[in-house]
Parts: C-alpha cells; structure tokens; sequence
C-alpha cells in the first residue's frame, strides 16, 4: 500500500493528507490478497465486499456519524469505488478520480481473472452498472487524463441522474487531485457536496 498519510508533491499528491487536515475521520482499508492480508487479490470483484466491510466496521466507531460516510477513489480505486457504489446506496457521496469505464482498458492488469472471459470482465466494468447507482456519484478526471476513449464512454451510456461527469480543464491524471481534495474536504465539512461545472473550471 505504501505511505497514504504523507503529504506528497502537488501536482501528484496520492495521499489523502487533505482530508485528514481538514479534519475528516479517513479510513484507507487494505484489501484481500494485498499488504499480508489472507485471501487472494481478485481485481474489482471481491475487493467490493471488503469495502463494503471495511465501511460497517467505520460507521460502528463511536466518534464516526453513520450516516456521514463518503467513499472516494482514484485511478484502480476509482474504478472500485464506482462498483461499489453500484451495489449499494450507504454512502452519502462517492467520488470517483480517473477511472475506466471497462475492465479490458487495464490490458491484461489489475483484473487478476481470465481477461477472455466475457462475464468475468464485464462485472469488473463500472460501464455496465451505471443503472444500479442510487446514492450521488461525482465522477472527475483531468482533460488528458483517462477521459479520452475511457471516460466519454460511460459518459455517453449514462442514463442515471445520480452519476455526474466533470472534465477538468488544465489538468492530468494526477495533477487534478489535490486541488479536488481540497475542495470536497471543504464540502465534506459543511455537510454536502455540491460540485459543480463552474467552480471546476479554473480548478488550481
């Protein structure tokens, strides 16, 4: 898993130091098959149970408001989180940054099953599922980040007004998460997330 607390470079700050700052109660659970855990890694699949898990035992901690939980994710993770958001609607927001709208963009990784198997990757596309999605999700990703043949894809197949796009000017795949940590941490503390296009727009 490596260090997800320390703070790192901007224009690529993979931690989630903003949160923390900014005084959010921030859990980062290690899934099966990774860091020692038991269990093999199964890529998108059982990882949503683990979330799902990870999440419960969160919500029972007494300093934690059950029903204040957001879930967020980039890159892989963003894809996940999209899944899980399909199975569930206990989160009060899910922030996806940069994921893929279907399994077969990874080439080969990530996905740990048969890459042949039409079934096998298509329970590991977030495209797929874009319907079961019941609590509000923010999909972002940096203009040239994966948005280009990954992103628009979904885009275009979405039909759930729960699901919302946002292309941000400006930046990459990595250069766009700190700026947004900042400003759903903001939004996170004063209760609700209300992204919208323009205030994305000159996003630094």
């Amino acid at each position: 898993m490596g260090d997800v607390w320390t703070r790192q470079p901007r224009d690529n700050d993979q931690s989630v130091g903003g949160f923390r700052d900014a005084g959010i109660v921030t859990m980062f659970p290690s899934l099966r098959g990774g860091n020692d855990n038991p269990g093999k890694r199964e890529g998108f699949y059982g990882e949503v149970d683990d979330i799902l898990a990870a999440t419960e035992h969160l919500a029972a901690l007494s300093y934690v408001d059950p029903m204040q939980i957001y879930l967020g994710g980039h890159s892989t993770g963003g894809t996940l989180v999209m899944l899980v958001g399909a199975t569930t609607d206990r989160f009060r927001g899910i922030i996806s940054l940069g994921p893929v709208a279907a399994a077969e963009q990874y080439g080969g990784q990530f996905v740990y099953c048969d890459p042949n198997d039409e079934l096998e990757m298509r329970l590991r596309s977030p495209m797929h599922w874009l319907h079961c999605v019941e609590s509000p999700m923010y999909v972002l990703e940096g203009a040239s980040g994966n948005w280009d043949g990954a992103i628009e894809f979904m885009v275009d197949a979405n039909g759930n007004p729960k699901i919302e796009f946002f292309r941000i000017p400006g930046h990459d795949h990595f250069s766009v998460i700190a700026p947004l940590v900042e400003i759903i941490a903001d939004e996170i503390v004063a209760g609700q997330i209300k992204l919208d296009r323009q205030s994305l727009l000159n996003l630094r």
